[in-house]
């Protein structure tokens, strides 16, 4: 199984759609968000995916209340990180913030740590697959990024995101 990880969504619209887009057509059944979203007004773009959400609220979510009826409309799920849970048999640990994340890494209970908050690319395959898929939104580094990861051979990779490129994305 395929999954989908992104983080600092930061209300991009078109970044999001597009990334559910590429997600989608690279075998992503569910996409695992690490934290700000920012308005609960992104939500919406998420389900038109096609694929499940997990998430964690990061330090810019400051709209709890409403975010958290959102997802629920979608039937998606979001979390205080950080959140422990299991796919197809794998232990994920999701957070924003990359607190102890050195120490989550080396403990040998997850196979995946996923998290966001720096807006940097991190790929870390010794071990424990620690991802930060960079930023969605692409304000800070100007690069708009994601990741797959390929629950069966735990691999990963950043995908970039660019709508402005691709002449077949409707954007509506």
């Amino acid at each position: 199984m395929k999954i989908g990880i992104i983080s600092d969504t930061h209300d991009r619209l078109d970044m999001v759609r597009r990334a559910c887009q590429l997600l989608r057509e690279a075998g992503a059944q569910t996409v695992l968000h690490a934290g700000d979203f920012v308005a609960p007004f992104v939500i919406p773009e998420f389900d038109k995916g096609g694929m499940s959400l997990i998430g964690v609220y990061g330090n810019n979510d400051g709209e709890k209340l409403f975010l958290s009826q959102k997802f629920k409309e979608f039937r998606f799920e979001v979390y205080q990180g950080p959140y422990e849970f299991e796919i197809e048999g794998r232990k994920i640990c999701l957070m924003h913030e990359p607190r102890c994340l050195d120490s989550l890494a080396r403990s040998g209970s997850y196979d995946l740590v996923v998290y966001g908050h720096t807006h940097q690319i991190d790929i870390q395959e010794e071990g424990t697959l620690v991802i930060n898929p960079g930023e969605a939104c692409g304000y800070l580094t100007g690069k708009a990024t994601c990741a797959l990861v390929d629950l069966a051979d735990m691999s990963g990779r950043i995908i970039e995101i660019n709508p402005a490129t691709d002449p077949t994305l409707d954007l509506k």
